[in-house]
């Protein structure tokens, strides 16, 4: 499967963005679906997941609270808003698909990678 993640952009804090990531195939129901962020200097952390028919998410603590995943599986599409932006929330955010059955966070569970969209929140 590919992935296209879009989105992104410069917003000031307290504002808000949605970030979408375009999936091709056929088997896009499949696969939970997750979000990652990667800031400069730092490792790729988790965001939010959703499973495959968006029953069940999960979300970093961080953003819990602030950031609503969901998907549209006629459009193989999942979505990020992100609400309440904060300057710490300054990074490029890449999306991401995994082959199981059950939500997952690692970055080594997940199988396909999307190329990444920046996300640069000003204060």
């Amino acid at each position: 499967v590919q992935l296209q993640a879009s989105g992104g952009g410069l917003v000031q804090a307290g504002g808000s963005l949605r970030l979408a990531c375009a999936a091709s195939g056929r088997t896009f129901s499949y696969y939970v679906m997750g979000w990652f962020r990667q800031a400069p200097g730092k490792e790729r952390e988790f965001v939010a997941a959703i499973n495959w028919n968006g029953g069940s998410t999960y979300y970093a603590d961080s953003v819990k609270g602030r950031y609503t995943i969901s998907r549209d599986n006629a459009k193989n599409t999942v979505y990020l808003q992100m609400d309440s932006l904060k300057p710490e929330d300054t990074a490029v955010y890449y999306c991401a698909a995994a082959m199981v059955r059950r939500v997952v966070t690692g970055v080594p569970e997940y199988d396909y990678w999307g190329q990444g969209t920046l996300v640069t929140v000003s204060s």
